[in-house]
């Protein structure tokens, strides 16, 4: 299983190669209540107790208006305050305009902006000037291959983001971690399972799975993906004079 001290190092690793925090921020993790943002909050609140640079921590989990597990909610809750966190907890009708208002058809992508919508207002009223997201290197890749595929472009997310409107910086500091690392680690841990009726159905899931297919033949595409990515190094893209 894998421990704190090995999840940590690779957030580490992140944290220092992008600058992603500095003395006196107040990040707000956008805690999902999912395996990622679990083990991010874990990493984080390591990391707070030797970091050269100070900065405090706030566990924030956008309530969508769906029916969760309390009792999940409950050890959600006290895992952070073991970690010494703060918890917050948002409640929105996230769930009411997209499922039941709108009645969307493809519901992930209105979804997901209204509760980084949601998070950013809230990370703001809190006081924070940075919110931390629990991507991870599958979710690079995954995003790249969901770009080439659905929108015909080259493109993947940041390790830092600066959002001019919300005035927020956004941080991604588990860019180096995989996701069998984050499964292992959270073999003992606290989840809230997500009750969303298309959770599982998505275009993310399916791009998942290509990967994960392809992978049976060309062990080594996850790595050299990822390399791909995040190396420098641009060769032969077209780009017109």
């Amino acid at each position: 299983m894998t421990s704190l001290q090995q999840l940590m190092s690779p957030v580490r690793r992140a944290v220092d190669d992008y600058k992603m925090i500095k003395s006196g921020d107040k990040i707000a993790v956008g805690l999902s209540g999912g395996k990622d943002s679990v083990a991010m909050l874990s990493a984080l609140a390591g990391l707070k107790r030797f970091y050269p640079e100070s900065f405090d921590i706030i566990a924030i989990r956008i309530d969508a208006g769906l029916e969760y597990d309390k009792a999940q909610e409950e050890g959600l809750r006290l895992y952070a305050e073991s970690l010494g966190i703060t918890y917050h907890v948002e409640k929105t009708e996230i769930y009411q305009v997209v499922f039941e208002e709108r009645k969307e058809k493809n519901p992930c992508s209105l979804c997901a902006n209204m509760r980084r919508g949601a998070l950013n207002q809230t990370a703001k009223k809190l006081g924070c000037n940075k919110v931390a997201l629990g991507h991870h290197a599958d979710d690079l890749i995954e995003t790249f291959f969901l770009s080439m595929i659905y929108e015909g472009r080259l493109s993947t997310f940041h390790p830092v983001t600066y959002l001019s409107k919300a005035d927020l910086t956004v941080i991604r500091p588990m860019i180096y971690v995989k996701e069998s690392m984050i499964k292992s680690f959270m073999k003992d841990k606290p989840i809230l399972v997500n009750p969303c009726p298309v959770d599982k159905h998505t275009q993310r899931e399916e791009v998942k799975t290509t990967i994960f297919e392809l992978s049976k033949k060309y062990p080594l595409i996850k790595d050299n993906l990822f390399n791909a990515l995040t190396n420098d190094d641009r060769h032969n893209l077209f780009k017109k004079p």
